[in-house]
């Protein structure tokens, strides 16, 4: 996967629409359909890459080398059509947050569109890297991301 080197905003505090990180993206013919638009599949890679790429901006080396987040739920609603070329803005923002999960909202629209073309609700899993297992969200993880 290839991260956006865009992302800007509220790196860390992001706790709401108004305070999330920000990353911009334009609408590939890759990422259309046979209906024209944006493919439904292509907002669920856009909130992962958004997602990432705030934890790796940033998590030290130690901390990406310790820690992964694995998906264990989307919910994805959409609103408004997206068409080839046109430029979209990707808002990520982080939610509650209860043992090892962590839920992360985006929220991807068109520059100055007062509705959403998506929105994702995810809930993610801290996995220890080395055993594999769920590893509770604690004050090391907050402070990092200014919460």
């Amino acid at each position: 996967m290839v991260l956006p080197s865009n992302l800007h905003g509220n790196i860390t505090g992001a706790q709401s629409f108004e305070t999330a990180a920000l990353m911009t993206h334009v609408a590939s013919k890759s990422d259309i359909d046979e209906l024209g638009h944006v493919n439904n599949a292509v907002y669920l890679t856009w909130a992962q890459e958004i997602a990432t790429a705030h934890w790796r901006t940033l998590a030290s080396e130690a901390l990406q080398k310790s820690y992964v987040w694995v998906a264990l739920r989307h919910e994805i609603d959409y609103r408004d059509q997206v068409l080839e070329g046109e430029q979209v803005e990707i808002r990520t923002w982080l939610g509650r947050a209860a043992g090892p999960r962590y839920a992360r909202h985006v929220d991807i629209r068109k520059p100055g569109s007062s509705r959403f073309s998506a929105r994702v609700l995810t809930d993610w899993c801290m996995v220890d890297a080395a055993s594999r297992k769920p590893k509770r969200v604690g004050p090391e993880i907050f402070g990092l991301f200014g919460l």
